[in-house]
């Protein structure tokens, strides 16, 4: 095995590996998916056992961590069995998950057994309106009771994901931070990525962390720390209450690319070096090339980090030259 640290261009560490399991999803959320929207056919998605033998080549070369996202996940038939196949593969630390949480009530229990340690649950409103508006079609219920649910199983941590859109759901950042802090979760806020065209003006709805941030400390004190847990969010600790810190992810106005640490596998296996970016590696026509090898794929791999950006530059493309994939293939 490979031992050596995964390395870009930039002499930045890659050690995290974020992978789309699927681009569908059972929700319609307005920063994530077009109102109508055409999914990738099946025979294009990296199928399980090619999953597997992508993460194992990854973990060779150094990958600690892995996410599996989608669209959402737990919609892919076997993913569960997926997990357990993953999570003992010799090497990796931590086997991690982002849910919309829709399905979190049924799989919560088999998850947390089958090595996933860590969860994400979307979670943008708490009124079932404001979450039908954010989402199109979702049930809010059916989250929470995938958030109680996963609370009862055992994940090593649960965190929820908030994205705040100006005039929208603005006026629920202070209720979020009472669910988390009642239920001694996490939460994470997240500016909003313009990947795709989803059918509404992202700049209209903008909201930044330091929006965020002035609310929440209107009732709550905070205290900056050093935490981590492998992704980008910068952490607060809450004064009186230990078991919540507040993430903040400011993609739009604080820039965290100089620390990059990950880079993204698509549903259909491209090795997306950068969400801003459309440069990637096709490792789907790798794998199912029976002539390439293990080690021609790690070699194809490590060349292509060479190529990774050093920012990813979003805010600066006009809109018709901003990446037209949907964040649902990408993996969030």
């Amino acid at each position: 095995m490979n031992t050596l640290k995964l390395m870009d261009g930039l002499n930045r560490h890659i050690d995290y590996l974020r992978l789309s399991v699927t681009d569908r999803c059972d929700f319609r959320c307005v920063y994530c998916m077009a109102p109508e929207m055409k999914f990738l056919p099946k025979h294009q998605l990296l199928s399980s056992e090619e999953i597997i033998r992508v993460v194992r080549l990854f973990v060779e070369m150094g990958i600690k961590k892995v996410r599996l996202t989608g669209g959402e996940p737990l919609i892919r038939q076997g993913v569960v069995k997926l997990c357990r196949q993953i999570a003992v593969l010799p090497g990796l630390n931590e086997l991690t998950m982002t849910t919309n949480g829709s399905h979190l009530a049924l799989w919560a229990n088999e998850l947390a057994g089958g090595g996933v340690k860590r969860i994400n649950i979307s979670l943008d409103s708490l009124c079932q309106n404001t979450f039908k508006v954010m989402t199109r079609v979702g049930n809010l219920q059916s989250v929470l009771a995938g958030i109680n649910a996963a609370r009862q199983a055992g994940f090593a941590s649960i965190k929820l994901n908030s994205v705040i859109l100006k005039g929208i759901n603005d006026h629920e950042v202070l209720s979020l931070v009472d669910f988390a802090v009642d239920h001694g979760i996490d939460i994470s806020f997240i500016e909003e990525m313009p990947i795709g065209r989803v059918g509404r003006s992202r700049q209209e709805d903008y909201y930044s962390s330091d929006e965020v941030f002035q609310q929440i400390i209107q009732r709550y004190r905070l205290i900056e720390t050093v935490e981590q847990t492998g992704g980008p969010a910068k952490y607060l600790r809450i004064l009186d209450y230990p078991l919540t810190r507040i993430g903040l992810i400011s993609p739009h106005s604080h820039n965290f690319c100089s620390s990059c640490n990950r880079v993204r596998v698509t549903a259909d296996g491209r090795l997306l070096l950068c969400l801003g970016h459309e440069n990637s590696l096709d490792l789907c026509n790798l794998l199912r090339d029976s002539s390439v090898t293990d080690s021609q794929i790690q070699d194809a791999i490590r060349v292509a980090l060479w190529r990774k950006p050093e920012k990813h530059e979003l805010y600066t493309y006009d809109e018709e030259f901003r990446p037209v994939r949907f964040m649902s293939a990408v993996g969030g």
